[in-house]
């Protein structure tokens, strides 16, 4: 089967959805919305830093890292 190329050469580029209510997906997944925004992750720990700041650092990142993944798997980026 030939490829089909979703594109016009444009030199501005391909998108997908005219807006955050669009719904996309990849893979044969079901088509969602714009997933919500992951908040940034911080750094709270310091040169005299504890256990405790680097653990709750860890933490925030680690969910955020799920959301993310989450996320991916939900558009089906990534297989679940």
């Amino acid at each position: 089967m030939a490829v089909l190329e979703r594109t016009d050469a444009n030199p501005d580029g391909t998108r997908f959805g005219q807006s955050a209510t669009d719904k996309v997906a990849f893979y044969g997944a079901a088509p969602v919305v714009q997933p919500a925004t992951i908040a940034a992750s911080t750094d709270t720990t310091t040169t005299t830093s504890t256990t405790t700041a680097l653990t709750t650092d860890l933490d925030s990142l680690r969910v955020k890292y799920n959301d993310l993944l989450a996320k991916l798997k939900t558009l089906g980026i990534i297989a679940t």
